[in-house]
């Protein structure tokens, strides 16, 4: 027999036999594969089941009106075990598949487009970044060149880069909503508005009105694109220490204005906003003065409007905010809202204890409502010595939150959850 033929044979029998191995593995694979699938099914209606119960609790306490200290006590812990188990359904949430939003739907169809990956994730997030400021610098240099050469192809294909960018940028700002992003509101709108800027430049015929108008668009480019620069690096660097503190989500990205979360070293990037903005009216006004004296089309009244809702939506929405941080700053909850939630926490059973002593019949009837409840975790964490320990202790106590109380209590502690595991 040749070589060749024995050489291929033997490598055929040693292929089929990695093959075997290959194919029990991938059953293995399939297999686990639908396990998960169902048990995502489970967790996402259980976290919207959680989701729906808590948001009754919370209409439930807003009708409550305390009658003494006592009263006042357990609704202020139970406003703050409230925002901690929201904080702790969203963590839950993070890694489970989400629906994609309408306009994903709309464009891609009805595709899952959630990354369970955590780095994946962040890498994702991280590409989204790179492309904004890579596109923006991008076209702060062709608008650069555009104002010196003045050629209309050239024209055509910036105003056809700014469209592309601006639907590009839509479509994955959708997608990191769905994976955990929480831009919405105005600065979400304000890219929808943008594309339709871009489109009617797009179209916007070429005549004297245009070409007066030109330059001073793509001087007004040049700033954004200094300006996005300018605001990538702050809010680079303001999203890292938060996160770094555990006071912001890794899927946070940096936006198109000023957000609640860019307080310190605000100053320096304050000012460059606002001008911004305002250059944004003034290409509005510019516009309307153009209908004035020149015979144009549809384009200009509408890019005059489009102009106007960008520059008027800016300012209004970062006026708005600033007050609304400061009040949060004087919040005493604030801390409640982060995602770490736990470290924030007091254990509830030193101020009950407290109670028992100045007021024991209150402290029965604590006792009483959870002994009568249908939770078993309710009912388990009440000790013989008349609640000694709190509910919040076994039904959503954290490790972090052990280490407030005393040693004698943490050595029980384990001791129970020993005898839990060897039952």
């Amino acid at each position: 027999m040749q070589d060749g033929v024995e050489v291929c044979i033997k490598e055929w029998a040693e292929l089929a036999d990695e093959y075997k191995d290959l194919e029990i593995k991938h059953k293995e694979y399939r297999e686990t594969l639908e396990k998960l699938l169902a048990l995502q099914k489970k967790c996402s209606s259980g976290v919207t089941h959680q989701k729906y119960r808590l948001g009754v609790i919370k209409k439930l306490i807003k009708d409550v009106e305390p009658l003494n200290k006592d009263e006042k006590g357990e609704v202020q812990d139970l406003n703050k075990d409230l925002l901690r188990r929201t904080g702790q359904l969203e963590q839950m949430q993070a890694i489970l598949p989400i629906k994609s939003g309408r306009y994903l739907r709309a464009i891609l169809g009805n595709v899952d487009c959630s990354i369970l990956d955590k780095n994946e994730k962040y890498r994702y997030k991280e590409d989204y970044e790179q492309f904004k400021l890579i596109v923006n610098l991008i076209g702060g240099i062709v608008a650069v060149v555009n104002y010196f050469l003045n050629y209309r192809v050239l024209d055509i294909l910036f105003m056809f880069l700014i469209v592309w960018y601006y639907c590009t940028l839509t479509i994955r700002e959708s997608i990191l909503i769905v994976n955990g992003s929480r831009i919405k509101g105005w600065w979400r709108l304000h890219h929808f508005v943008s594309t339709v800027v871009g489109g009617v430049l797009l179209v916007w015929p070429d005549g004297p009105a245009y070409r007066e108008f030109r330059d001073q668009h793509m001087l007004f480019f040049v700033y954004v694109a200094s300006l996005q620069y300018l605001q990538y690096l702050y809010q680079k660097g303001v999203l890292y220490r938060l996160r770094s503190l555990g006071e912001r989500s890794d899927m946070d990205i940096t936006i198109d204005g000023f957000h609640s979360w860019m307080w310190k070293g605000l100053g320096f990037l304050l000012p460059f906003l606002y001008i911004g903005y305002f250059l944004q009216l003034y290409n509005a006004y510019t516009l309307y003065l153009l209908m004035q004296n020149y015979e144009v089309g549809w384009q200009v009244p509408a890019l005059a409007l489009l102009f106007l809702l960008l520059g008027a939506g800016n300012i209004i929405t970062t006026s708005m905010t600033i007050p609304l941080k400061i009040r949060d700053t004087k919040n005493p909850l604030l801390k409640y809202r982060f995602t770490r939630l736990d470290k924030y926490f007091w254990n509830h059973r030193k101020r009950r204890d407290t109670v028992n002593q100045e007021n024991p019949k209150f402290g029965e009837d604590v006792t009483r409502i959870l002994r009568r409840s249908n939770s078993v975790l309710g009912r388990n964490s009440i000790r013989e010595d008349d609640l000694k320990e709190d509910v919040d202790d076994s039904g959503s106590q954290t490790s972090e939150e052990a280490e407030l109380e005393s040693t004698q209590d943490i050595i029980e502690e384990v001791v129970q959850v020993d005898d839990k595991k060897e039952l």
